[in-house]
Order: C-alpha cells, then structure tokens, then sequence
C-alpha cells in the first residue's frame, strides 16, 4: 500500500499542506511560481511564442517589426529632414512616411531605391538596421520553424466532470477527444483526488490515486470517457457534494499518448475543482453514423 506521505504527485507535503487553491489550472499549467531564479524573461518569451495560436503569432511578428520600422524612422526624423535624400522622385510628402519608408526598406534589405542617408549619424543607423532587419528575420524564422518541428497533444477535455449512477452503483467521468488531425496511441490516464480529511483533529491535504475502469486504450482517433466507479474500494464511496466542498476537492488529470505525425509521446493535463463537477448529469451523445461507414465524432 503506498505511503500517503509520499502520494503527493511530487509536489511534496510542505508544499501540499500549506497551498490554497487549486494546483493546476483549467489547462494544466501548474499554479506555482519559482523565485531565486531571476525573472528569465526571454524563456517565458520563448515559450509564449511557441504556445500561441498561429493568427495571434503572426500578428505579433508583423506587430514587432513595424514597431522596429516604426522606431528606426523616428531616428532619422530626429536627425533633420536632410538626413534622407532622393526623396522627391518618390513623390512621398509627408515626412515620417518617407522616414518609414526607407526604414522598411533597409530593415527588409529590399533595397532603398533612389534613397540614401546622408551625413555620418544617418549612415550609422542605416547600418544598424541592416543588421537588425536580418537578425528579426533569421529569430521569427527560427521561431516559426521551433513551431512546426514541435509536438504538440490535441487533446481536448470536458470542460466539467460529473458523478452520476453508473452500472448500478455510481461513478466519476469525465470526457477527452483527439482533437488533431494525426492519430495517437497507447493513450494512458491517470487521475489522483486531492481534499482534506481530518486526522487525529487535524485538517491535512490527502492525494488519492483513483481506479479506474479503464486507463489505456490502444487507438484514440475519436473520444474517450474514463470512468472511475465510486465502488467500496473508491476514497469518494459515499460522497456529496456539501462534502466535497467542504474538503475542497480537485481531480487531476494526467493524459499522455504516442502521437504519430512525430512518433514520440505528448501529454495533456487539467483538473476539475468540486464546483465544476456536476452532479446526476449526463454527457451529450458525441458519435454520429456516417452513410459512408466512417466513424465520426
């Protein structure tokens, strides 16, 4: 039988007893911060960058370098409206439009047309941001390609968890999906209860590992509802739900699959807190016949 001391998903008694509030968040990110590390801004930059959906991403590209071009074209205004000549033949009147213009164009190393800085301080910049221009470029292309080369877990959970009669007794479910294109296997759960139980007087935060029915299944191209069966056996045999708020539960969720696009092993995890368990409730019918007999969700 395991030690209930050391049942604590690593995130140690100290820690387990003294923390308010769920441990992980709706998308599975743990709710923690490490200090004494400094505030290691450019990987927290590297790892939003990677975690982005694709229209936000390239929306912050091109937002990053019209600021840059934005920034440069300040520059050369500061310096006088002679620090950019061959302006006129552009038939560019505005001023700052000519300074973006230009900007943009050395930024991008397209080329400047019949436009030169002039004078030793314009010069200098235009230097500078030759060398910017490519170095933006050589990071959001890097950035772009970390995005296409990662793996990443498709999957997708319900939003609330639910206790319902389940086979003559009663059980805990809840419901994930393969929402990726590729196919994944060998796909195991793993879901730990925590609350509070009193001991000898004492309120302490207890982690339960709970059975269920089934936690692998082979071939995950559609949808899966695990099933804990709240038996004799199960911490929750007897629950309600006064009781589970009271002791504050949270239902932790760990899913982990072989994804084929990259044939390695990706994970997914959320937890669900006592007040996003419903109560006798059902999940909606998902499966739907297709004339063409393929199965479809």
């Amino acid at each position: 039988m395991t030690d209930p001391e050391l049942n604590d998903l690593g995130f140690g008694q100290v820690a387990a007893q003294q923390v308010h509030g769920r441990f992980l968040s709706k998308d599975g990110s743990p709710n923690t911060r490490k200090y004494g590390l400094g505030a290691r801004r450019w990987a927290r930059f590297y790892r939003r960058a990677l975690a982005m959906g694709w229209p936000g991403f390239l929306l912050w590209l091109a937002g990053l370098e019209l600021l840059a071009n934005g920034i440069f074209a300040l520059g050369y205004l500061a310096l006088g409206p002679g620090a950019i000549a061959g302006t006129a033949i552009l038939g560019l009147d505005d001023p700052f439009l000519r300074a973006f213009t230009f900007s943009v164009d050395v930024f991008t190393t397209v080329g400047t047309g019949g436009m030169h800085p002039v004078g030793s301080t314009a010069n200098w910049l235009a230097i500078i941001e030759s060398l910017a221009g490519p170095l933006f470029f050589v990071i959001g292309g890097g950035l772009v390609i970390a995005r296409l080369m990662r793996p990443r877990s498709r999957i997708r959970f319900s939003q609330s968890a639910v206790i319902a009669p389940y086979r003559g007794g009663r059980g805990l479910m809840f419901r994930l999906i393969n929402a990726g294109v590729s196919e994944m296997d060998d796909v195991r759960v793993e879901v730990n209860l925590v609350w509070y139980e009193e001991e000898d007087g004492k309120r302490l935060r207890r982690f339960h590992k709970l059975s269920l029915e089934r936690d692998v299944v082979e071939f995950f191209s559609l949808h899966w509802t695990v099933v804990h069966p709240i038996d004799s056996e199960s911490p929750l045999r007897g629950v309600t739900p006064e009781r589970l708020r009271a002791a504050e539960g949270e239902i932790i969720v760990i899913a982990t699959g072989l994804e084929d696009t990259f044939a390695t092993r990706v994970s997914a995890r959320t937890s669900y807190t006592w007040d996003e368990i419903r109560w006798d409730a059902a999940f909606a019918g998902m499966f739907v016949p297709s004339p063409d007999d393929i199965l479809t969700v």
